[in-house]
């Protein structure tokens, strides 16, 4: 067992109440870690207890080798251990890893190394094995990474990453292994992953120049990818076209700072889809706003309209608004 794995299965051993003052002292990444196994834990045997800690050795045995694991005690631990605010993006990552194939836990640590380290990294490496370390990132990391590359290799780890729909295991180990020895230490055949909709995701995270370059080039030299790509891609100007009662549902849930700056560079026309659907005092206030503006770095107003598109897709998620793409067509 990995001393994750180790770690989960103590905690589960032991009274929630207990294992949340434990996870109170562990730091976000490790509790994000720990947390992902302990929600795929549905039984303990008294073996892996008593490697664990000995003095569990007994209760295990009361419960006849087997401790029970109920289905909502890792969401309960980690909600008393950080509260209901801190748990929330944890607890909603564990609802995600439901029913995936386990992933070599390298590529989690991946997740928690420096991007400057990893960019110096894949700038030595085969494309097809700098798009494999990609698609295991969170967007914002891949994003940042891929900025750092050449408009050339940009789009080749594009082409790859969207290829990208299993991989075999091997290939897998054989990275994680070479990451082990060379960052972080300094049972299926295939694994899914990757592909088209992450690569969307992706560049959704990069600055407007660079994503509209890589989608520019992709136009030429493989119109079919790029109009999947641009399909799945989710944009500030999606954001002017939703319905006038989406659009109050968002109004309410984004902070007047964020949605002044995201407007700074949108035209007038796409500005009266906001006005409109606010008070008249509440858009005079908004005008107000923009106009007193000082000059803001395109990466702070780009900031915030990512800001904003992430509210759009966590109401979309609820069921509170309906994000559209196209003329009579919903964004899913």
């Amino acid at each position: 067992m990995t001393n994750e794995e180790k770690a989960a299965v103590l905690l589960l051993s032991l009274d929630e109440e207990l294992a949340a003052s434990v996870m109170k002292n562990l730091r976000a990444a490790e509790v994000r870690r720990i947390s992902k196994y302990m929600s795929r834990i549905t039984s303990i045997s008294a073996g892996d207890v008593q490697a664990v800690a000995r003095e569990f050795c007994d209760l295990a045995k009361e419960k006849g080798g087997i401790v029970s694991v109920k289905e909502d005690v890792a969401k309960n631990i980690v909600l008393k251990a950080l509260g209901p605010e801190q748990a929330g993006s944890i607890l909603s990552a564990l609802e995600d890893e439901k029913g995936k194939i386990s992933e070599n836990p390298i590529f989690e640590k991946l997740r928690d190394i420096d991007p400057k380290m990893l960019q110096e990294f894949t700038k030595m490496e085969h494309p097809q094995t700098t798009a494999l370390i990609l698609a295991h990132l969170r967007p914002e990391q891949a994003a940042e990474i891929m900025e750092s590359l050449s408009p050339e290799m940009q789009i080749e780890i594009v082409r790859r990453m969207a290829s990208l729909k299993s991989v075999p295991m091997d290939l897998i180990e054989d990275v994680a292994e070479t990451l082990e020895s060379e960052l972080i230490s300094g049972a299926a055949s295939e694994k899914e992953i990757g592909g088209v909709r992450l690569m969307a995701e992706i560049l959704n995270r990069m600055n407007r120049t660079s994503e509209s370059a890589i989608i520019s080039s992709l136009d030429g030299s493989d119109p079919e990818l790029a109009a999947e790509i641009r399909g799945l891609m989710f944009t500030f100007d999606d954001v002017l076209k939703l319905d006038d009662r989406s659009m109050q549902e968002l109004l309410r849930e984004v902070s007047s700072e964020d949605l002044a700056r995201a407007l700074k560079v949108v035209v007038a026309e796409g500005r009266e889809k906001i006005f409109k659907n606010m008070s008249k005092r509440g858009a005079e206030m908004l005008k107000e706003d923009i106009e007193m503006m000082p000059p803001v770095r395109l990466s702070e107003v780009e900031k915030s309209q990512r800001a904003i598109l992430d509210i759009c897709k966590r109401l979309e998620a609820e069921g509170r608004i309906q994000l559209l793409r196209e003329e009579g067509d919903a964004f899913v």
